[in-house]
């Protein structure tokens, strides 16, 4: 698969993720401060990312060293639109229902290089001493 089908269903995964994560903290701001639905809100839809981006995206077996390193892929996500949302909603008076949005789409080229490097990289270092099967 061409890196810029990979990109078109990361997109589409992003699109899926994005719409997940907003229901989710739309929903849990009702009860928590919006720091806190967003970071919870967050966690869970990247556990639904990391399925969707190894199956469609990727075509990559899950494996619990992937499913381990996918939050290193979030993390230049989560350190963006966490900043972006506080500056929004703090500094700028953005509504707090709206900033994850907008948040968001800045963090859409770093999160695909670094997912793309940690979903495709090969599950166990080989051993350049020992022959391959």
């Amino acid at each position: 698969m061409t890196v810029k089908a990979q990109l078109a269903r990361f997109a589409l995964v992003g699109a899926v993720n994005t719409a997940t994560y907003y229901g989710c903290y739309l929903v849990l701001l009702h009860w928590l401060p919006y720091i806190a639905a967003h970071v919870l809100a967050f966690a869970l839809s990247m556990t639904g990312s990391f399925f969707l981006n190894s199956y469609f995206t990727y075509r990559t077996r899950p494996t619990w060293r992937k499913f381990l390193l996918f939050p290193l892929t979030n993390a230049a996500n989560f350190v963006i639109t966490t900043g972006g949302v506080y500056l929004l909603v703090d500094l700028a008076g953005f509504s707090s229902q709206y900033a994850p949005l907008v948040a968001a789409a800045a963090a859409i080229p770093i999160t695909f290089v670094v997912s793309r490097t940690i979903m495709l990289r090969p599950d166990a270092p080989r051993n350049p001493s020992v022959p391959a099967r």
